[in-house]
Protein backbone atom coordinates (compact mmCIF):
# COMPACT_ATOMS: atom_id res chain seq x y z
CA UNK A 1 0.00 0.00 0.00
CA UNK A 2 1.23 3.95 -1.01
CA UNK A 3 1.15 6.45 1.27
CA UNK A 4 1.33 10.04 0.64
CA UNK A 5 1.99 13.39 2.71
CA UNK A 6 0.77 16.31 0.96
CA UNK A 7 1.29 19.94 1.79
CA UNK A 8 3.63 19.55 4.36
CA UNK A 9 6.96 21.64 4.74
CA UNK A 10 9.77 19.36 4.64
CA UNK A 11 13.19 20.58 7.28
CA UNK A 12 16.23 18.99 6.77
CA UNK A 13 19.89 19.46 7.75
CA UNK A 14 20.48 21.37 4.92
CA UNK A 15 16.75 23.17 3.84
CA UNK A 16 13.80 23.81 4.10
CA UNK A 17 10.72 23.29 1.54
CA UNK A 18 7.49 22.63 0.65
CA UNK A 19 6.33 19.19 -1.44
CA UNK A 20 4.94 16.04 -0.95
CA UNK A 21 6.39 12.59 -0.06
CA UNK A 22 5.55 9.81 -1.82
CA UNK A 23 5.78 6.53 0.65
CA UNK A 24 6.00 2.80 -1.45
CA UNK A 25 6.98 -0.43 0.37
CA UNK A 26 8.97 0.97 3.55
CA UNK A 27 11.17 3.32 1.48
CA UNK A 28 10.33 7.04 0.29
CA UNK A 29 9.64 6.64 -3.03
CA UNK A 30 9.29 10.09 -4.18
CA UNK A 31 9.50 13.41 -3.17
CA UNK A 32 7.87 16.53 -5.35
CA UNK A 33 5.31 19.31 -5.08
CA UNK A 34 2.00 18.24 -6.87
CA UNK A 35 1.70 14.69 -6.39
CA UNK A 36 -1.44 12.93 -6.84
CA UNK A 37 -2.62 10.27 -4.71
CA UNK A 38 -3.90 7.94 -7.32
CA UNK A 39 -4.25 4.98 -5.50
CA UNK A 40 -2.40 5.99 -2.47
CA UNK A 41 -3.79 6.85 1.03
CA UNK A 42 -3.72 10.62 1.50
CA UNK A 43 -2.64 12.53 4.74
CA UNK A 44 -2.82 16.15 4.20
CA UNK A 45 0.20 18.02 6.38
CA UNK A 46 -0.95 20.86 5.60
CA UNK A 47 0.49 24.04 8.68
CA UNK A 48 2.63 20.67 9.51
CA UNK A 49 6.41 20.09 9.41
CA UNK A 50 8.06 16.74 8.02
CA UNK A 51 11.11 15.76 9.67
CA UNK A 52 12.87 13.09 9.59
CA UNK A 53 13.04 9.99 12.11
CA UNK A 54 14.78 10.82 14.96
CA UNK A 55 18.49 9.10 15.40
CA UNK A 56 19.50 9.04 19.29
CA UNK A 57 23.15 7.47 19.27
CA UNK A 58 23.34 6.79 22.76
CA UNK A 59 20.84 5.30 25.19
CA UNK A 60 21.35 2.35 27.94
CA UNK A 61 18.39 0.18 27.98
CA UNK A 62 17.83 -2.98 30.09
CA UNK A 63 21.15 -2.02 31.39
CA UNK A 64 22.39 -3.92 35.12
CA UNK A 65 23.59 -1.49 37.48
CA UNK A 66 24.03 -1.01 41.09
CA UNK A 67 22.13 -4.50 41.95
CA UNK A 68 18.88 -3.04 39.64
CA UNK A 69 18.26 -2.68 35.66
CA UNK A 70 17.68 0.30 34.01
CA UNK A 71 14.05 0.29 34.13
CA UNK A 72 13.36 1.05 30.29
CA UNK A 73 13.82 -1.90 28.14
CA UNK A 74 14.08 -2.43 24.55
CA UNK A 75 9.95 -2.48 24.09
CA UNK A 76 9.20 0.12 26.49
CA UNK A 77 12.41 2.59 25.69
CA UNK A 78 11.68 2.11 22.33
CA UNK A 79 8.01 3.18 22.60
CA UNK A 80 8.77 5.99 24.66
CA UNK A 81 10.67 7.40 22.06
CA UNK A 82 8.51 6.98 19.35
CA UNK A 83 6.61 9.35 21.06
CA UNK A 84 9.33 11.92 20.58
CA UNK A 85 9.99 11.82 17.28
CA UNK A 86 12.85 8.95 17.35
CA UNK A 87 12.93 5.97 15.63
CA UNK A 88 16.66 4.79 15.53
CA UNK A 89 17.87 4.45 18.71
CA UNK A 90 21.78 2.62 19.51
CA UNK A 91 22.29 1.17 22.68
CA UNK A 92 25.75 -0.58 24.47
CA UNK A 93 26.88 -3.84 24.45
CA UNK A 94 28.57 -5.01 27.75
CA UNK A 95 31.27 -6.88 27.21
CA UNK A 96 31.57 -10.07 28.93
CA UNK A 97 34.65 -12.20 29.93
CA UNK A 98 33.33 -15.42 26.83
CA UNK A 99 33.91 -12.22 24.19
CA UNK A 100 32.42 -9.73 21.75
CA UNK A 101 29.99 -12.58 19.86
CA UNK A 102 28.47 -13.42 23.12
CA UNK A 103 28.07 -10.01 24.44
CA UNK A 104 25.90 -9.56 21.31
CA UNK A 105 24.41 -12.53 21.71
CA UNK A 106 22.74 -11.30 25.01
CA UNK A 107 21.89 -7.90 23.62
CA UNK A 108 20.49 -9.30 20.59
CA UNK A 109 18.08 -11.73 22.90
CA UNK A 110 16.99 -8.37 24.79
CA UNK A 111 16.19 -6.69 21.80
CA UNK A 112 13.93 -9.35 20.40
CA UNK A 113 10.69 -6.92 21.46
CA UNK A 114 12.12 -3.89 19.31
CA UNK A 115 9.45 -1.54 18.75
CA UNK A 116 11.72 0.56 16.42
CA UNK A 117 15.01 0.06 14.90
CA UNK A 118 18.29 -0.34 16.31
CA UNK A 119 21.79 -0.55 16.19
CA UNK A 120 24.90 -1.04 19.25
CA UNK A 121 27.83 0.05 20.13
CA UNK A 122 30.48 -2.51 21.86
CA UNK A 123 31.76 -1.37 25.68
CA UNK A 124 35.76 -1.93 25.42
CA UNK A 125 36.29 -2.38 28.85
CA UNK A 126 38.66 -5.25 28.92
CA UNK A 127 42.36 -4.89 26.61
CA UNK A 128 44.33 -7.40 25.77
CA UNK A 129 46.23 -8.95 22.96
CA UNK A 130 43.14 -11.75 21.88
CA UNK A 131 40.56 -8.99 22.39
CA UNK A 132 42.91 -6.44 19.97
CA UNK A 133 42.90 -9.25 17.50
CA UNK A 134 38.96 -9.62 17.48
CA UNK A 135 38.17 -6.15 17.59
CA UNK A 136 37.66 -6.11 13.68
CA UNK A 137 34.70 -9.21 13.91
CA UNK A 138 32.70 -6.59 15.11
CA UNK A 139 32.55 -4.72 11.57
CA UNK A 140 30.68 -7.96 10.25
CA UNK A 141 28.66 -8.04 12.77
CA UNK A 142 27.64 -4.89 11.88
CA UNK A 143 29.09 -2.24 14.90
CA UNK A 144 31.12 0.12 14.04
CA UNK A 145 31.94 1.02 17.45
CA UNK A 146 34.17 0.78 20.77
CA UNK A 147 33.03 2.77 23.76
CA UNK A 148 36.37 3.46 26.29
CA UNK A 149 36.11 5.00 29.61
CA UNK A 150 38.94 7.23 31.17
CA UNK A 151 36.95 6.61 34.64
CA UNK A 152 35.52 4.02 36.11
CA UNK A 153 39.11 2.88 37.91
CA UNK A 154 38.70 -1.04 38.05
CA UNK A 155 35.16 -1.74 36.33
CA UNK A 156 35.10 0.18 33.11
CA UNK A 157 38.57 1.71 32.62
CA UNK A 158 41.04 0.58 30.40
CA UNK A 159 44.56 1.94 30.27
CA UNK A 160 45.45 4.99 27.69
CA UNK A 161 48.04 2.58 25.84
CA UNK A 162 44.75 0.49 25.57
CA UNK A 163 42.51 2.96 24.54
CA UNK A 164 45.50 4.36 21.84
CA UNK A 165 45.86 0.73 20.72
CA UNK A 166 42.06 0.39 20.51
CA UNK A 167 42.45 3.58 18.28
CA UNK A 168 44.99 1.95 16.02
CA UNK A 169 42.97 -1.13 15.77
CA UNK A 170 39.92 1.55 14.85
CA UNK A 171 41.19 3.35 12.38
CA UNK A 172 42.85 0.58 10.31
CA UNK A 173 39.35 -1.24 9.87
CA UNK A 174 36.48 1.96 9.41
CA UNK A 175 35.67 1.95 12.71
CA UNK A 176 35.24 4.57 15.99
CA UNK A 177 35.88 5.14 19.20
CA UNK A 178 33.87 6.92 21.70
CA UNK A 179 34.96 8.47 24.76
CA UNK A 180 33.62 8.62 28.28
CA UNK A 181 35.76 11.48 29.24
CA UNK A 182 36.55 11.89 32.96
CA UNK A 183 39.34 11.81 35.58
CA UNK A 184 39.01 8.73 36.95
CA UNK A 185 41.94 8.97 39.07
CA UNK A 186 40.64 12.08 41.11
CA UNK A 187 37.55 10.56 41.47
CA UNK A 188 38.08 7.57 43.01
CA UNK A 189 40.49 9.73 45.02
CA UNK A 190 38.22 12.80 45.99
CA UNK A 191 35.53 10.01 46.79
CA UNK A 192 37.39 8.11 49.15
CA UNK A 193 38.05 11.33 50.49
CA UNK A 194 34.33 12.43 51.05
CA UNK A 195 32.89 9.25 52.35
CA UNK A 196 35.59 9.23 55.12
CA UNK A 197 34.49 12.83 56.00
CA UNK A 198 30.90 11.07 56.01
CA UNK A 199 29.64 13.04 53.00
CA UNK A 200 26.86 11.47 51.86
CA UNK A 201 24.46 13.38 49.86
CA UNK A 202 23.58 13.72 46.23
CA UNK A 203 25.43 17.00 45.60
CA UNK A 204 28.68 14.72 46.76
CA UNK A 205 28.42 12.82 43.44
CA UNK A 206 29.05 16.15 41.53
CA UNK A 207 31.66 17.33 44.32
CA UNK A 208 34.07 13.98 43.88
CA UNK A 209 33.91 14.49 39.65
CA UNK A 210 35.20 17.80 38.91
CA UNK A 211 34.83 20.21 35.95
CA UNK A 212 38.40 20.39 35.32
CA UNK A 213 38.85 16.36 34.76
CA UNK A 214 36.69 16.07 31.84
CA UNK A 215 38.49 19.23 30.40
CA UNK A 216 42.02 18.06 30.49
CA UNK A 217 40.41 13.80 30.26
CA UNK A 218 38.86 15.02 26.63
CA UNK A 219 41.87 17.11 25.75
CA UNK A 220 43.79 13.82 26.50
CA UNK A 221 41.67 11.67 24.56
CA UNK A 222 42.18 14.41 21.26
CA UNK A 223 45.98 13.86 21.44
CA UNK A 224 45.70 10.30 21.25
CA UNK A 225 43.64 10.73 18.25
CA UNK A 226 46.04 12.72 16.54
CA UNK A 227 48.75 10.27 17.07
CA UNK A 228 46.86 7.56 16.10
CA UNK A 229 45.03 9.33 13.05
CA UNK A 230 42.14 8.15 14.11
CA UNK A 231 38.51 9.92 14.36
CA UNK A 232 37.47 9.74 18.14
CA UNK A 233 33.83 11.03 19.48
CA UNK A 234 33.19 12.50 22.87
CA UNK A 235 29.94 11.00 24.51
CA UNK A 236 28.14 13.37 26.73
CA UNK A 237 29.89 16.26 26.78
CA UNK A 238 28.54 18.60 29.79
CA UNK A 239 31.28 21.09 30.44
CA UNK A 240 31.73 24.31 29.04
CA UNK A 241 35.62 23.83 29.25
CA UNK A 242 34.82 20.41 27.17
CA UNK A 243 33.48 22.82 23.81
CA UNK A 244 36.48 25.03 24.05
CA UNK A 245 38.69 21.72 23.68
CA UNK A 246 37.21 19.97 21.30
CA UNK A 247 36.98 23.29 19.19
CA UNK A 248 40.52 23.91 19.74
CA UNK A 249 41.28 20.25 18.40
CA UNK A 250 38.95 20.49 15.65
CA UNK A 251 40.53 23.63 14.52
CA UNK A 252 44.15 21.92 14.30
CA UNK A 253 42.67 19.07 12.29
CA UNK A 254 42.24 16.24 15.01
CA UNK A 255 38.89 14.07 13.68
CA UNK A 256 37.21 14.28 16.88
CA UNK A 257 33.57 14.60 17.30
CA UNK A 258 31.40 15.98 20.32
CA UNK A 259 27.65 15.16 21.25
CA UNK A 260 25.94 16.60 24.42
CA UNK A 261 22.74 15.86 25.58
CA UNK A 262 19.40 17.89 26.93
CA UNK A 263 20.35 17.52 30.66
CA UNK A 264 23.32 19.30 30.57
CA UNK A 265 21.42 22.44 28.65
CA UNK A 266 19.16 23.05 31.46
CA UNK A 267 20.23 21.76 34.96
CA UNK A 268 23.05 22.43 37.39
CA UNK A 269 24.37 21.54 40.65
CA UNK A 270 22.15 23.40 42.61
CA UNK A 271 19.48 20.61 41.27
CA UNK A 272 21.36 17.94 43.48
CA UNK A 273 20.69 19.99 46.18
CA UNK A 274 17.28 19.62 46.48
CA UNK A 275 15.08 17.40 48.42
CA UNK A 276 14.62 14.93 45.75
CA UNK A 277 18.42 15.36 43.83
CA UNK A 278 19.16 11.97 43.36
CA UNK A 279 16.80 12.70 40.40
CA UNK A 280 19.45 14.62 38.58
CA UNK A 281 22.40 11.85 39.86
CA UNK A 282 24.31 10.98 36.20
CA UNK A 283 27.80 10.36 35.13
CA UNK A 284 28.98 12.97 33.91
CA UNK A 285 26.77 15.66 36.36
CA UNK A 286 25.38 18.68 35.96
CA UNK A 287 27.62 21.37 36.34
CA UNK A 288 26.46 25.09 36.26
CA UNK A 289 24.94 28.52 34.23
CA UNK A 290 28.45 28.98 32.71
CA UNK A 291 28.59 25.74 31.56
CA UNK A 292 24.57 25.51 30.23
CA UNK A 293 25.34 28.66 28.23
CA UNK A 294 28.63 27.53 26.85
CA UNK A 295 27.01 24.03 25.54
CA UNK A 296 24.44 26.06 23.92
CA UNK A 297 26.85 28.44 22.01
CA UNK A 298 28.99 25.18 21.22
CA UNK A 299 25.52 24.23 19.37
CA UNK A 300 24.51 27.40 18.24
CA UNK A 301 28.40 28.00 16.19
CA UNK A 302 28.30 23.86 15.25
CA UNK A 303 31.61 23.12 17.13
CA UNK A 304 29.42 19.94 18.26
CA UNK A 305 27.77 17.30 16.34
CA UNK A 306 25.15 15.43 18.19
CA UNK A 307 22.61 15.81 20.56
CA UNK A 308 21.81 11.93 22.44
CA UNK A 309 19.98 11.77 25.43
CA UNK A 310 22.23 9.04 27.31
CA UNK A 311 18.87 7.65 28.40
CA UNK A 312 19.48 4.88 31.44
CA UNK A 313 15.98 5.38 33.90
CA UNK A 314 15.47 4.38 37.79
CA UNK A 315 12.79 4.91 39.59
CA UNK A 316 13.34 7.49 41.88
CA UNK A 317 10.81 5.70 44.65
CA UNK A 318 11.26 1.86 43.27
CA UNK A 319 8.93 0.47 46.58
CA UNK A 320 6.17 2.31 45.00
CA UNK A 321 4.83 0.98 41.84
CA UNK A 322 3.55 2.70 38.43
CA UNK A 323 1.12 1.49 36.01
CA UNK A 324 2.65 0.82 32.84
CA UNK A 325 0.26 -0.50 30.06
CA UNK A 326 -2.26 -1.44 32.11
CA UNK A 327 0.38 -3.53 34.80
CA UNK A 328 2.01 -2.28 38.14
CA UNK A 329 5.79 -1.60 38.03
CA UNK A 330 8.39 -1.12 40.90
CA UNK A 331 11.93 -1.98 40.01
CA UNK A 332 14.30 -0.72 42.43
CA UNK A 333 15.81 2.62 41.84
CA UNK A 334 17.55 5.76 43.24
CA UNK A 335 16.22 4.78 46.80
CA UNK A 336 18.98 2.19 46.84
CA UNK A 337 21.47 5.18 47.69
CA UNK A 338 19.16 7.14 50.14
CA UNK A 339 22.12 7.06 52.86
CA UNK A 340 25.10 7.00 50.46
CA UNK A 341 25.85 9.04 47.10
CA UNK A 342 27.82 6.34 45.40
CA UNK A 343 24.90 3.58 45.75
CA UNK A 344 22.79 5.61 43.21
CA UNK A 345 22.39 4.53 40.71
CA UNK A 346 23.68 6.54 37.80
CA UNK A 347 21.53 7.79 35.20
CA UNK A 348 18.17 9.54 33.50
CA UNK A 349 15.28 9.37 31.56
CA UNK A 350 15.50 11.08 28.14
CA UNK A 351 14.61 9.24 24.95
CA UNK A 352 11.23 11.07 24.75
CA UNK A 353 12.04 14.44 25.98
CA UNK A 354 14.87 14.91 23.72
CA UNK A 355 13.16 16.70 20.46
CA UNK A 356 10.21 18.20 21.48
CA UNK A 357 12.31 19.86 24.41
CA UNK A 358 14.95 21.14 22.48
CA UNK A 359 12.60 22.32 20.00
CA UNK A 360 10.94 24.88 22.24
CA UNK A 361 14.03 25.39 24.20
CA UNK A 362 15.87 25.67 20.75
CA UNK A 363 14.64 26.56 17.65
CA UNK A 364 11.53 28.48 19.06
CA UNK A 365 14.00 30.58 21.29
CA UNK A 366 15.99 31.28 18.65
CA UNK A 367 19.35 29.16 19.87
CA UNK A 368 19.25 26.88 16.91
CA UNK A 369 17.52 26.87 13.79
CA UNK A 370 15.35 24.15 12.26
CA UNK A 371 17.49 22.86 10.15
CA UNK A 372 20.65 22.68 13.01
CA UNK A 373 17.53 20.67 15.06
CA UNK A 374 17.22 18.05 11.88
CA UNK A 375 20.75 17.91 11.53
CA UNK A 376 21.90 17.35 15.37
CA UNK A 377 18.67 15.22 15.81
CA UNK A 378 19.10 12.82 12.95
CA UNK A 379 21.40 13.51 10.02
CA UNK A 380 24.54 13.77 11.58
CA UNK A 381 24.35 10.55 14.08
CA UNK A 382 23.15 8.75 10.92
CA UNK A 383 26.16 9.88 8.94
CA UNK A 384 29.07 9.68 11.52
CA UNK A 385 27.20 6.30 12.75
CA UNK A 386 27.34 4.60 9.17
CA UNK A 387 23.46 4.89 8.95
CA UNK A 388 22.70 7.61 6.23
CA UNK A 389 21.48 8.10 3.90
CA UNK A 390 19.07 4.95 5.27
CA UNK A 391 18.35 6.75 8.46
CA UNK A 392 18.46 10.78 9.33
CA UNK A 393 17.15 11.85 5.50
CA UNK A 394 14.32 12.80 4.15
CA UNK A 395 15.81 11.16 0.40
CA UNK A 396 14.42 9.06 -2.43
CA UNK A 397 15.36 5.42 -1.39
CA UNK A 398 15.78 6.25 2.19
CA UNK A 399 13.90 5.07 4.19
CA UNK A 400 10.16 6.02 5.28
CA UNK A 401 11.28 7.34 9.05
CA UNK A 402 8.39 10.30 9.05
CA UNK A 403 7.94 12.50 11.39
CA UNK A 404 4.46 15.31 11.15
CA UNK A 405 5.38 17.92 13.68
CA UNK A 406 3.19 20.20 14.39
CA UNK A 407 5.23 23.22 15.24
CA UNK A 408 2.10 25.20 17.35
CA UNK A 409 0.57 22.08 19.00
CA UNK A 410 1.10 23.13 22.94
CA UNK A 411 1.56 20.83 25.50
CA UNK A 412 2.54 20.76 29.37
CA UNK A 413 4.81 18.34 29.90
CA UNK A 414 6.04 15.74 32.68
CA UNK A 415 5.68 11.75 33.76
CA UNK A 416 1.48 11.91 32.93
CA UNK A 417 2.55 12.59 29.30
CA UNK A 418 5.75 10.38 29.51
CA UNK A 419 6.02 7.01 27.64
CA UNK A 420 9.21 6.62 29.74
CA UNK A 421 8.75 3.63 32.03
CA UNK A 422 9.95 5.59 35.62
CA UNK A 423 8.29 7.07 38.06
CA UNK A 424 9.23 11.06 37.14
CA UNK A 425 10.42 13.37 34.85
CA UNK A 426 12.93 16.19 34.51
CA UNK A 427 10.69 18.54 32.73
CA UNK A 428 8.04 18.46 34.88
CA UNK A 429 5.56 20.99 34.47
CA UNK A 430 7.54 22.47 30.58
CA UNK A 431 5.30 24.36 28.47
CA UNK A 432 6.26 22.99 25.41
CA UNK A 433 5.17 24.25 21.58
CA UNK A 434 5.65 21.91 18.93
CA UNK A 435 5.12 17.74 19.13
CA UNK A 436 4.46 14.83 17.08
CA UNK A 437 1.68 14.93 15.95
CA UNK A 438 2.30 11.57 13.31
CA UNK A 439 5.23 9.43 13.80
CA UNK A 440 5.98 6.83 10.68
CA UNK A 441 8.72 4.06 10.91
CA UNK A 442 9.87 2.07 7.98
CA UNK A 443 6.24 3.92 6.24
CA UNK A 444 4.33 2.46 8.63
CA UNK A 445 2.78 4.82 10.95
CA UNK A 446 3.40 3.84 14.69
CA UNK A 447 2.36 7.17 16.77
CA UNK A 448 -0.71 8.55 15.58
CA UNK A 449 -0.95 11.38 18.50
CA UNK A 450 -1.92 10.12 21.52
CA UNK A 451 -2.18 6.44 20.45
CA UNK A 452 0.46 3.82 20.14
CA UNK A 453 -0.52 1.64 16.99
CA UNK A 454 3.43 0.06 16.68
CA UNK A 455 4.24 -3.20 18.55
CA UNK A 456 7.12 -5.20 20.02
CA UNK A 457 9.13 -6.99 17.66
CA UNK A 458 8.32 -4.52 14.98
CA UNK A 459 12.18 -2.99 14.83
CA UNK A 460 15.07 -4.19 13.17
CA UNK A 461 18.58 -4.41 13.60
CA UNK A 462 20.65 -2.15 11.74
CA UNK A 463 23.74 -3.40 10.32
CA UNK A 464 26.09 0.04 10.19
CA UNK A 465 29.63 0.04 8.06
CA UNK A 466 31.58 2.92 7.96
CA UNK A 467 30.72 6.19 9.13
CA UNK A 468 31.52 9.48 8.14
CA UNK A 469 34.08 12.06 10.27
CA UNK A 470 32.27 15.72 10.32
Amino acid sequence: MELLIKNGTLVTATATFQADVLIRDEKIARISPGLEPDSAQAINASGKLILPGGVDPHVHLDLPMFGTVSSDDHYTGHKAAAFGGTTTVMDFVVLEDKGFQYSVDIWMKKAEKAAIDYSFHMNLTQFNDKIAREIPSLMKMGIQTLKVFTAYNGRLRIDDGSIFKAMQIARDNGMLVMAHCENGDVIETLTEQALAAGHRTPEWHALTRPAWGAVESLLRVAGMASAADAPAYIVHMNVGGEVDMLKYARERGIKVMGETCPQYLFFTFDDLRKPDGAKWICSPPMRTKEDNARLWEGLSEGVLQTIGTDHCPFFFDGTQPIVYEGSEVAIPGKELGRDDFTKIPNGLPGIQDRMPVLWTTGVRAGKITANQFVAYMCTNPAKIFGLYPRKGALLEGSDADIVIWDPEKKVKYGVAMSRQRTDYNLYEGWELTGYPEKVFLRGRLIVDGEEWKGKRGMGQFLRRGEGVVL
